[in-house]
């Protein structure tokens, strides 16, 4: 049986590619004992392969899925001895286009596992959190979490919540000693952006294409600090600022540049 044997444990959901899989790699490149967790089985049972059983433990999961996530922590726990000192919410689906246009059970499914399958990981592993001394409650929302971008328009929506979310929780959370916090990234290079989108993407400014690993990268800095959020590239905390302060002058800008 896979065992963590007293190492530090992280719990990735969507951890089969893109910045799931880099964080898996990093944090075992660390030291660190892995949960490895997603829909994608095959892709799941590469990274454990790559990483050795012994360092992973690899497990289906759809985060929508309650139950789905109790035995996944359950697993978690017995291989940790109920330690957890990240939880790396990190599984998220997008759909793009015009609000109007696309089936809205198709779009309810996005908020199924952006949004229920963030409240679901936080819900279950809580009892791990807290039982962890310095643990860490780490979500990936997104760029789109400054302001509502067209053509993905839920996806956006999922993303304002969870950060919302992150920021009432890392206060809720302070009476257990665990922080909570969020990597908003911008263009990221992985499966989720069209092709069209990534050959388009400026070279340079908060909408540059990054790599994956600079997420992972991100979710490592942030189990040493109390920062609640993190900006990747960090040119986007810019872009926050002016949603606050200027909302209708960025969302004129952002409509400008609709194409599907």
């Amino acid at each position: 049986m896979t065992h963590a044997a007293g190492r530090q444990s992280i719990f990735i959901t969507g951890a089969a590619s893109g910045m799931g899989r880099e964080t898996a790699r990093l944090f075992n490149q660390k030291g660190w004992f892995v949960g490895a967790f997603d829909v994608d089985q095959a892709g799941l049972q590469a990274l454990q392969a790559e990483l050795g059983a012994e360092n992973c433990l690899a497990l289906a999961l759809d985060v929508s899925s309650k139950s789905q996530y109790e035995t996944a922590v359950s697993a978690f726990a017995d291989a940790t001895e109920g330690r957890m000192d990240i939880l790396f919410n990190n599984a998220g689906i997008a759909m793009r286009g015009f609000f109007d246009e696309m089936p809205l059970e198709d779009q309810l499914r996005v908020v199924q596992v952006n949004l229920v399958g963030v409240m679901n990981g936080i819900y279950t592993a809580l009892p791990l959190l807290k039982a962890t001394p310095n643990a860490l409650c780490f979500t990936t929302s997104s760029s789109s979490a400054t302001m509502g971008m067209p053509l993905i328009a839920v996806y956006a929506a999922t993303k304002h919540a969870v950060k919302g979310l992150t920021e009432a929780l890392s206060n809720e959370f302070r009476r257990f000693d665990v922080r909570c916090a969020d990597v908003l990234p911008g263009l990221i290079r992985t499966g989720m952006p069209s092709d069209d989108l990534l050959a388009n993407a400026p070279a340079g400014g908060p909408f540059r294409v990054i790599e994956a690993i600079e997420v992972a990268e991100t979710v490592w800095q942030a189990y040493s600090s109390d920062i609640l959020h993190w900006f990747v590239p960090a040119e986007l905390a810019d872009l926050d600022k002016a949603a606050g302060n200027t909302p209708e002058i960025l969302r004129d800008k952002l409509g400008k540049h609709m194409t599907v």
